[in-house]
């Protein structure tokens, strides 16, 4: 079965308030997303804030979830750093410590070209024996990844899939049909939240939201109800999650690593599957309005 098949929440890193790991709040997020069903863990995403990680604390997370985990499904880890050597270095950490596959961006803050972005997953996926996942997040670093450099790294065997959270549905539904036509030796995901329902009718394999940590059983639901075929259910569901995801939008004036991802933890809290939603500093913490207003939508759609 392919690695990205079906819900793979990408991790929530819970924090003490005085900035150190929770670690005993992370095993109670996994599992609440076990028990809601998915299929497999994304460990150290954007969600999991792991930009403000240090390497310490990334292998005690990632070895935290697989021994929490303990195999039930796979756990899929990222390994953002600066060019292929530094990368491939986070990789065989990750594997060492469990990881079923790793998830690889493009070079950050090194500036290089399409031919040499394809080298880098060359270099990258050489380095370890597990599935190397492209993971295409411009935003987050210098380009997006080429649909046809990514198909033909499928071809080689270089990658396994694709997480795409490039926001470009275009592009997206372009990558899906081009695997198809070559094969499809990739497997291919999507990060959206709210339009989960129709990347899986065009043809994704799986899908990876971040809200996924406050309603796990939700986003399963509508998979099961795609995979049935059940495309009324699909988006009945997805409707709901959609008028939960408005807990995203109650932040405002936040950078890019708060609003969303503040409001994530903050309900994950008020469920009581975290012990707190404090952020990594220099991020400020939601104001108590803010946290009210998230709380308020929770429970509107039957959360608690």
């Amino acid at each position: 079965m392919s690695i990205l098949r079906g819900i793979i929440p990408p991790l929530l890193t819970p924090f003490h308030p005085d900035g150190s790991l929770d670690l005993d709040s992370l095993d109670h997020l996994v599992e609440h997303l076990l028990a809601g069903g998915v299929h497999g863990l994304f460990v150290l995403g954007s969600s999991g804030q792991v930009a403000y990680l240090t390497d310490a604390e990334r292998d005690t997370v990632v070895q935290r979830v697989v021994a929490t985990t303990a195999g039930r499904v796979p756990v899929v880890v990222g390994t953002p750093d600066l060019t292929a050597r530094r990368i491939a270095e986070q990789a065989r950490r990750a594997e060492a410590l469990g990881a079923a596959a790793v998830v690889v961006t493009a070079p950050l803050y090194a500036l290089n070209n399409a031919a040499e972005i394809a080298e880098h997953f060359r270099i990258v996926a050489a380095s370890v024996s597990i599935p190397v996942i492209a993971y295409d997040v411009p935003v987050r670093g210098p380009a997006k990844l080429g649909r046809d450099m990514l198909v033909q790294l499928g071809r080689e065997g270089v990658i396994a899939g694709v997480k795409d959270s490039s926001g470009d549905d275009v592009g997206f539904r372009r990558l899906v049909d081009a695997n198809r036509a070559a094969g499809s030796p990739l497997s291919i995901s999507t990060g959206h939240e709210v339009v989960c329902d129709g990347m899986l009718l065009l043809g994704a394999d799986g899908c990876v939201p971040g809200l996924a940590n406050v309603d796990p059983a939700g986003y399963v639901r509508m998979f099961n109800a795609a995979e049935r075929g059940d495309w009324d259910a699909a988006r009945t569901e997805q409707d709901r999650i959609n008028r939960l995801f408005e807990i995203a939008f109650v932040p405002q004036g936040r950078s890019g690593d708060a609003g969303g991802i503040g409001a994530f933890k903050a309900a994950c809290a008020a469920l009581g599957v975290i012990t707190s939603a404090t952020m990594p500093a220099p991020i400020e913490a939601l104001s108590d309005d803010e946290v009210a207003g998230i709380e308020a939508i929770v429970r509107e759609v039957g959360l608690i």
